[in-house]
């Protein structure tokens, strides 16, 4: 009896005080009966000026430095093909036989046709140095020396000709067996065992996947501020909206005869590239940069082409109408170019439910956009806003 008593005087204290606070509260706004905002130091971000990076737009894919279209270089029937797409490959490994079975007969031949050519010339030679000695001893007519000596010349000849065949014949024999020029991946196979592979036919492509790079496009009323080593910001599509960084590595000197396009060649600064190659990408040459106010995304409510910002001052929101400027691609924050002043709070991901004019109450003073973000969890910052 004495525990239900207890706890209905306890629940009767908590309504009075819940009524006490609210009618604090309706005292604050100076408005009865509209509620008031409560409004922490992390929902308020402060409008500051920063660098707007600034310069034409570039367009392009990613794609491999080194790459190699491995082509047949003789006419012959494909009998295996030992790597598959996407398959990882070390400098040398075989990647197609070909048939080399009239290869390997004429090269037998050729073989053969030097030892002849070898014994022949042997032969030649032992009986010029014969007659040579017999014709200082007066044995040997220089008619006779002339004739053997040519002998001789026409059988190292014909030697010269049969090693140059087996050569030949070697190096065709080597050809069957393509292997690959360098540690890489397996980008596109192109036949299969049983084609026949022509001279030229195209057989596998190989990719370094470390050596990829941004093939981009610039208009070319804009190629006047590109300059190598200027840093480029861009996004690839398939991988999330990350955002990559590059240095201008080369600038095309002729503009394409079609689209009046020039190319820039980025090369990637760090180690975080994408690993496929032909994805789209998109991004902004850093020619130069300019100082005006930024506002992050999270700040902006957009209605079609219009875009607004809950400022808050004089412990009120306001509803105020901005005029956006160009994106930020380092950091996604936009330019305002009307609407707000430097210092000015605006709310962070604002609620549908804000009202203009609306009450702000327990709102304490919010942690500069370049400040540690971490400074408003502090112990001093929790004690302002319980106050």
């Amino acid at each position: 009896m004495l525990r239900q008593i207890f706890l209905i005087f306890a629940l009767a204290t908590a309504l009075a005080g819940c009524g006490k606070v609210m009618e604090k509260a309706d005292k604050n706004a100076g408005a009865p009966g509209e509620q008031s905002v409560l409004i922490a130091a992390e929902d308020l971000l402060t409008v500051r000026g920063g660098n707007l990076a600034s310069g034409p737009a570039i367009t392009g894919s990613i794609q491999p430095e080194r790459k190699a279209d491995l082509r047949a270089e003789i006419p012959a029937v494909v009998l295996n093909v030992l790597k598959e797409n996407g398959e990882s490959v070390n400098r040398g490994d075989l990647l197609v036989r070909l048939d080399d079975t009239a290869i390997r007969d004429s090269m037998t031949s050729a073989e053969a046709a030097a030892r002849s050519a070898t014994q022949a010339f042997d032969q030649a030679e032992r009986q010029f140095q014969r007659l040579k000695t017999l014709r200082g001893s007066g044995m040997a007519s220089m008619q006779q020396l002339e004739d053997t000596e040519i002998r001789r010349n026409n059988a190292q000849s014909d030697l010269i000709a049969a090693q140059a065949r087996t050569v030949q014949a070697r190096q065709q024999l080597q050809r069957t067996e393509v292997r690959a020029p360098f540690a890489g991946v397996i980008s596109e196979r192109k036949v299969s065992a049983g084609d026949t592979a022509q001279v030229g036919k195209e057989l596998l492509k190989v990719v370094d996947p470390t050596s990829m790079r941004f093939e981009g496009y610039v208009s070319a009323d804009k190629i006047s501020s590109v300059k190598v080593g200027q840093p480029v910001i861009f996004q690839v599509n398939g991988y999330n909206q990350q955002t990559f960084t590059g240095r201008v590595k080369r600038v095309d000197p002729a503009a394409n005869p079609t689209t009046r396009q020039v190319e820039v060649l980025v090369g990637f600064v760090d180690n975080s590239q994408p690993r496929v190659s032909g994805l789209y990408a998109e991004g902004r040459i850093e020619a130069g940069s300019i100082q005006v106010l930024m506002i992050p995304d999270a700040a902006l409510i957009r209605n079609g082409d219009q875009a607004y910002a809950w400022r808050v001052k004089d412990s009120k929101l306001s509803k105020t109408s901005l005029v956006i400027g160009e994106r930020d691609p380092r950091r996604g924050d936009f330019a305002v170019l009307s609407g707000l002043s430097d210092g000015d709070q605006v709310v962070r991901n604002p609620l549908s439910t804000l009202k203009d004019g609306q009450q702000v109450v327990a709102a304490v003073v919010a942690t500069p956009l370049a400040a540690n973000p971490d400074a408003a969890t502090k112990p001093g910052a929790e004690k302002a806003a319980g106050s």
